[in-house]
């Protein structure tokens, strides 16, 4: 039997060992004001009939949980697609983003900052502040910005000042270490939207909670199209982990329920090139939180590397960390060339094109046997258009193969 709580976390933030809220002095008003605040607002029926309404209205929910039949006869399996591409602004990150700038504006915030990495919750930050009428400014690593151009312009023509990280790696790390300075200096007028379920307590909550909505609705449409809640198993693609915590959210404590991650192997997690935090992280403290981090002996961060921008990331969010300390979740590393292998895959199965984050998730299918029976569902958390240079390179290069 499932005894442990995994989706929420105790009074101190903490998910078993790992989670709480390391800080500096300055930011305690902030965080004692969430902590003390965030789940009085976000489960009062005034906020909840405004939020629904806007998921169902503005974002589009619910997604469809689509059966992929040609992916299935390749895999020999079951295969359900969540097709949280289909949002507003093409990825999940929208459902955490506008749940948070309505938690900001009832807090009395006018000033919201953001990190990025891929882009997409920069773009849904800088909508939820289009709609809402907030100023918003959007920290993203230098070289995510180049990388990420399609999503830069998108959320510069909504009235979002995007600003470059330009130390470190100039990738997401340094977009949240730059949000963060920035928090510090305008902490009584400004909000930080957190983009996934890291950060100090209540954070990983509160994203998981936005986010929980996708498990949810997974639940209900199972139901309806086979009769049964429950799917054999459920994969999502883990960077910080914002996706995979509402993937798995609902079905954490459901021990029928096998639950499958996919991190960023880089070009391998021995090559000194990956975010494999699992395979590769220790305790430590990484952006106000206890969890695995992938650090050097004395503390000092190791650089990530991944070819998605979503999951170029050095650490895991404490949710994670837990699910992978108590062996309640199986994690893969995928590689770039896994990744992208499976892109195409899908493409060319499916006629839809992933993002970069969504296809190490699609990778797992190679990396794992399933049953003819097994109901496998498989987060799609963003669609391709982000991504088409990377592929457009793959293609130009001739190093993508032709048949699938």
């Amino acid at each position: 039997m499932i005894k442990t709580n995994y989706k929420n976390p105790d009074e101190q933030g903490y998910y078993g060992e790992f989670g709480g809220a390391f800080i500096p002095e300055m930011l305690y008003p902030n965080v004692e004001e969430l902590q003390k605040n965030y789940l009085k607002i976000i489960e009062s029926e005034e906020f909840q009939t405004e939020y629904q309404d806007l998921l169902k209205n503005y974002v589009g929910r619910a997604t469809p949980l689509y059966l992929a039949k040609n992916l299935s006869e390749k895999y020999q399996t079951q295969i359900y697609l969540k097709r949280e591409d289909l949002n507003h602004t093409g990825a999940h990150k929208i459902n955490n983003a506008l749940g948070q700038v309505l938690l900001a504006k009832r807090l009395g915030k006018h000033r919201i900052i953001a990190e990025t990495g891929a882009g997409q919750h920069g773009v849904a930050t800088a909508t939820a502040c289009a709609l809402l009428g907030l100023e918003c400014i959007v920290y993203m690593g230098e070289i995510d910005i180049a990388r990420q151009a399609p999503n830069v312009a998108r959320m510069k023509m909504l009235g979002a000042t995007v600003v470059p990280a330009t130390s470190g790696s100039k990738t997401l790390k340094d977009a949240v270490n730059e949000a963060l300075r920035d928090w510090i200096n305008n902490s009584t007028t400004t909000h930080y939207v957190i983009g996934s379920v890291v950060g100090p307590h209540p954070f990983p909550d509160l994203v998981a909670r936005f986010q929980s909505v996708i498990s949810k609705e997974i639940k209900e449409q199972l139901n309806e199209q086979i009769g049964r809640s429950t799917p054999d198993y459920v994969i999502a693609c883990v960077g910080g982990g914002s996706n995979a915590a509402g993937t798995f959210y609902h079905f954490v404590e459901e021990e029928n329920v096998k639950i499958i991650a996919a991190e960023a192997g880089g070009f391998g997690v021995d090559s000194g090139k990956s975010a494999a935090t699992t395979f590769l992280g220790t305790l430590g403290v990484l952006h106000g939180s206890k969890s695995l981090v992938m650090q050097t002996k004395d503390g000092q961060v190791i650089e990530p590397h991944s070819i998605s921008a979503g999951l170029d990331y050095p650490g895991i969010g404490p949710f994670h960390a837990h699910l992978f300390k108590e062996n309640r979740a199986e994690f893969f590393s995928i590689n770039d060339d896994e990744a992208l292998q499976s892109a195409f895959d899908l493409t060319k199965l499916e006629g839809i094109i992933p993002a970069l984050e969504s296809a190490h998730a699609l990778a797992v299918l190679d990396k794992k046997k399933f049953n003819e029976n097994d109901i496998v569902v498989i987060c799609l958390s963003g669609r391709g258009d982000k991504d088409m240079e990377t592929y457009l390179k793959m293609l130009e290069d001739g190093s993508q193969k032709t048949e699938v």
